[in-house]
């Protein structure tokens, strides 16, 4: 769900904003008294990323399992498809298991007292994480109706599981869609961050 690499995008990332991680006073100045968490927001960002790291390992392996999926449908083979489908369900839940887990870290770290770019990183990766769930509970749907009423001596049955196999499949697709266009503004706004603070280097 999440690629590896971005973790490498956050720790650059929370270098830039330690670097501006002075708070704007109310009046417009800069206040240097005033607490800046953004240190110990990166750390749990970082425990976060363990999740994400852990989820894309089963998606990976979920990619796989839908080919596999989508062949067993094609040749009506009845063990096949339960067996996939079950095994899809478990893999779903795991990663739905560890996508909880890291978006209650992002959520304690934007309570810190940190600087509005890095909280508006934080909440689009947030966002981000919630559609990928979002995505993952249409799709555990779909392959939960398939283990538990595919049966292909009943065509009425069988597509009319079908049918809500393939729909639930392409809600799953819009709404990944969605997910990772929040992570593509997230490392944008990591990429003008760094670039802004180079350039005023």
């Amino acid at each position: 769900m999440t690629a590896v690499p971005k973790t490498i995008c956050v720790i650059a990332f929370l270098a830039a904003a330690l670097m501006t991680g002075c708070k704007r006073s109310s009046t417009g100045g800069i206040d240097i008294l005033a607490k800046d968490e953004t240190a110990d927001a990166g750390v749990i960002v970082a425990d976060a990323n363990e999740d994400l790291k852990k989820i894309k390992i089963l998606y990976d392996q979920n990619l796989d399992r839908r080919e596999e999926l989508k062949k067993a449908l094609e040749a009506n083979d009845a063990d096949k498809v339960k067996k996939i489908s079950n095994d899809v369900v478990d893999l779903i839940n795991d990663g739905t298991n560890n996508a909880n887990s890291a978006i209650e870290k992002i959520q304690k770290a934007e309570e810190l007292e940190i600087n509005d770019d890095y909280r508006t990183y934080l909440q689009l990766k947030e966002s981000s994480i919630k559609k990928e769930l979002d995505a993952f509970e249409n799709y555990r749907q779909a392959a939960r109706s398939l283990r538990d009423n595919y049966d292909p001596k009943n065509t009425t049955l069988r597509d009319k599981v079908k049918e809500e196999f393939k729909t639930r499949s392409e809600n799953y697709q819009k709404i990944m869609e969605g997910a990772r266009d929040d992570s593509s503004k997230a490392n944008e706004l990591a990429k003008d961050v760094l670039k802004r603070q180079q350039e005023g280097n």
